[in-house]
């Protein structure tokens, strides 16, 4: 893996435009009637992360509100299901993009650990599709729904410290790559 190789800033920016794309059809399509409907936010969207008492909340409001039900089913079988792999292609080819060989943020690594990084963008990505494949379960019927009940809240936390950990390291990868395309 080469920093700053062949790939195209284009296709980065289309990754961008789409990961955008799905995102609002995602909030506008799923999350704000899903908040319409029930007047409780989805709880893919808790940053903060939550406990078991709100899944339980949560199993309790689909049990008693079909149309909240149909609504989050259609969002995991639909953009769901491609939003994941869009942003996990998006961060791995903009660490690419950006990530220096044989240094991370100005300092000499082990090759080894230079090449996990770029394992970030992965676990987020699983995390988020463990996320999703949790919460089809959790709200569903049956005895591994009470694992999924249990495992909801870490995988949602999981992946937001994923996703915060790789866009800073980006972010800091850009500052780096920045400064140095400033020195004569």
């Amino acid at each position: 893996m080469k920093a700053g190789s062949g790939i195209p800033l284009w296709i980065v920016a289309l990754l961008a435009a789409l990961c955008l794309a799905v995102l609002a059809w995602t909030t506008f399509g799923f999350v704000v009637p899903f908040k319409h409907e029930t007047g409780q936010a989805v709880l893919d969207t808790y940053f903060a992360g939550y406990d078991e008492s709100a899944v339980f909340h949560m199993q309790k409001l689909l049990d008693e509100n079909e149309t909240a039900t149909r609504l989050l089913r259609a969002m995991y079988f639909g953009p769901e299901l491609i939003f994941p792999a869009l942003l996990t292609a998006l961060l791995f080819l903009a660490f690419l993009k950006l990530g220096p060989g044989g240094a991370w943020f100005g300092q000499s690594v082990h090759p080894v650990v230079g090449k996990a990084v770029y394992l970030l963008p992965f676990i987020y990505g699983i995390a988020d599709y463990g996320e999703n494949i949790s919460s089809l379960i959790a709200f569903g019927n049956g005895a591994p729904s009470t694992v999924a009940t249990h495992l909801l809240p870490w995988m949602t936390r999981l992946k937001f410290a994923s996703l915060a950990i790789c866009f800073i390291v980006a972010a800091r990868l850009a500052v780096m790559r920045w400064l140095s395309s400033r020195d004569p």
